[in-house]
């Protein structure tokens, strides 16, 4: 994706009606041809870069499964220079035929730890 090629990665999903993209740039779709659309558009903002996964759990149980992580890299978007970019990525994967599908993505970019620059909550003071 990070290099423009959306293509690798919509192999991985399952050309399902009810699979779902809650996308960091703000997309919210449903169903195969949507979602796959929506990563050549965004593919066609990424160059001369590449995200790598990086899991800090992974679960299963059954036909599910699910990974929770970040994708960070440098990438160049919509022509710009080369930045680093963070993504937070929650996957949910679904067994079908005998191979896991992505049926769901959540993404979006962090927001700054809150607990580290909001005021102390009146009363909790000593």
């Amino acid at each position: 994706m990070g290099s423009g090629d959306a293509a690798p990665y919509a192999e991985l999903w399952a050309d399902h009606g009810d699979v779902t993209l809650f996308g960091a740039w703000g997309p919210i779709e449903r169903g195969y041809g949507p979602v796959t659309r929506t990563f050549d558009w965004v593919a066609s903002r990424f160059s001369d870069g590449a995200l790598v996964p990086r899991h800090e759990v992974i679960g299963y149980s059954g036909d599910l499964a699910y990974t929770v992580g970040f994708e960070r890299g440098q990438v160049r978007v919509d022509a710009g220079d080369a930045v680093e970019m963070t993504i937070r990525v929650t996957h949910v994967l679904r067994r079908l035929d005998g191979n896991w599908r992505i049926v769901h993505r959540h993404a979006d970019f962090p927001p700054a730890d809150q607990r580290h620059t909001a005021p102390e909550a009146e009363g909790s003071r000593s």
